[in-house]
């Protein structure tokens, strides 16, 4: 078994955003009971205090998920610039879940629980969500982890959470396999970056364009085409040697991100098989999430 000095390896902070009656709460309850150390509506502003705090050596503190939403409104304009700041100085590892759901969706849990919208002082409810989608933007561009909770009960994001977070990372080679869309920003956290842009495009069946590439007439079509068959071997050739050389340095994560235009369709199908083939391949963990694909698709991720 191959020896980890703790000294070299740093704090771990997970920041936990998203829509209003999304999860969040949900979220931090299933991360508290799987060891993190939880602080919900913490303003942007004192991140930066806390990762300072974590430095310490604390050991309660190793591995923190902070809540942050736009309950404190009058900070969250400083959460990008915070983060930034944060990742620049390579104190701890931050990881940013997002968690999402459909405006239908919330507008029904908000009814259910008769809770306030915390932009909704003004205006309908559903104007108070599209306000809140379009300040989240920024920050859901750069988050690692996606979820869309629109047809999740709270026990399956809770299962979601356990199977992404509960291994301890501190001492094995995780593979992350991302989906993206050019046209949303490009993942400021990848190592390897794909741009499969090249490929025909499903956009343009009518009967697939409302479909992402996790449904099998989606997938079938990209793997079908001469370039696609030819392309992915080549670039599984190259993962499969790459892989091992990565972890043998002492790389603990390796990003992969394939991207497409809008990140629903090329991306979507390739990222799934790239995630599939590592893990036939290699006992490595492998996360395979994506990110935009729900953003132009009927079809819920």
């Amino acid at each position: 078994m191959q020896h980890v000095d703790k000294t070299n390896v740093r704090n771990e902070l997970l920041v936990v955003t998203g829509m209003s009656g999304a999860g969040k709460s949900v979220a931090l309850q299933a991360l508290e009971d799987l060891g993190y150390f939880c602080v919900d509506n913490l303003p942007p502003i004192l991140l930066q205090k806390f990762v300072d705090l974590m430095d310490q050596g604390n050991p309660s503190l190793s591995k923190v998920a902070i809540g942050i939403d736009l309950r404190g409104k009058d900070f969250f304009d400083n959460l990008r610039d915070e983060l930034d700041y944060i990742q620049s100085e390579k104190k701890v590892i931050v990881d940013i879940l997002f968690l999402e759901a459909s405006d239908e969706k919330l507008i029904s849990r908000y009814k259910e629980t008769r809770r306030t919208h915390p932009l909704s002082e003004k205006g309908s409810l559903l104007s108070a969500i599209e306000q809140e989608r379009e300040l989240l933007s920024d920050v859901k561009g750069i988050s690692n982890f996606v979820i869309d909770t629109t047809e999740m009960k709270p026990k399956v994001l809770i299962q979601n959470l356990v199977d992404t977070f509960e291994k301890d990372r501190s001492s094995s080679f995780q593979v992350r396999v991302l989906s993206f869309g050019f046209k949303h920003g490009m993942p400021i956290d990848a190592d390897i970056v794909i741009d499969v842009r090249f490929l025909p495009n499903p956009y343009y069946v009518e009967e697939l364009r409302p479909l992402t590439g996790l449904d099998d007439e989606v997938y079938q079509y990209v793997m079908k085409w001469k370039e696609t068959v030819t392309f992915y071997k080549k670039f599984s050739d190259l993962l499969m040697f790459m892989l091992p050389g990565y972890k043998k340095e002492g790389k603990s994560l390796l990003t992969i991100a394939i991207g497409c235009t809008g990140g629903q369709h090329r991306s979507v199908a390739l990222a799934k098989r790239i995630g599939e083939d590592i893990r036939d391949n290699f006992d490595y963990a492998v996360y395979t999430s994506h990110r935009d694909a729900h953003i132009e698709s009927k079809h819920k991720i």
